[in-house]
């Protein structure tokens, strides 16, 4: 399994919009993993206006619809996801199940707050044998 880690990120959901709006265009199917119901709520108002040229259909993870909607957003606290392709994690813990999915994507802001917890969760995903690649948000290149 790959892990992708975002750093210095100015606005973490701006940017987990733009990358699954990439990623859904390619045909990949994305979990999106928000800290609260409020991150959630700001989630899906995003991806609606984020980019007026596009559309990225998704859903909360309850809906009846999440099987067939290319994305998916719930709080930390879900489980159960409806498929294993992409994940996409902005809270601040380790997903519980993150090892079913094919990648795994970190956003990480600016603050010590985020980036705190960020060291900790790169030092699971490292001590458990997983492929790590870290990129500079600001400059959109690995570091």
């Amino acid at each position: 399994m790959r892990v992708q880690f975002y750093h210095n990120t100015e606005d973490p959901l701006a940017l987990a919009c733009e990358l699954i709006a990439r990623a859904q265009a390619s045909g990949r199917r994305i979990a999106l993993r928000l800290p609260d119901a409020t991150s959630v709520r700001r989630a899906d108002q995003l991806l609606w206006t984020f980019d007026p040229g596009s559309f990225v259909p998704h859903v909360p993870a309850a809906s009846p619809l999440a099987a067939e909607t290319p994305v998916v957003l719930a709080e930390a606290g879900h489980t159960g996801w409806p498929h294993d392709d992409l994940l996409f994690n902005l809270a601040s813990d380790v997903p519980p199940d993150f090892e079913r999915f094919r990648m795994l994507v970190e956003i990480i802001g600016r603050s010590e707050a985020e980036r705190g917890p960020a060291r900790a969760r790169w030092m699971h995903y490292k001590q458990n044998g997983h492929a790590l690649q870290a990129f500079d948000s600001e400059r959109r290149e690995p570091m």
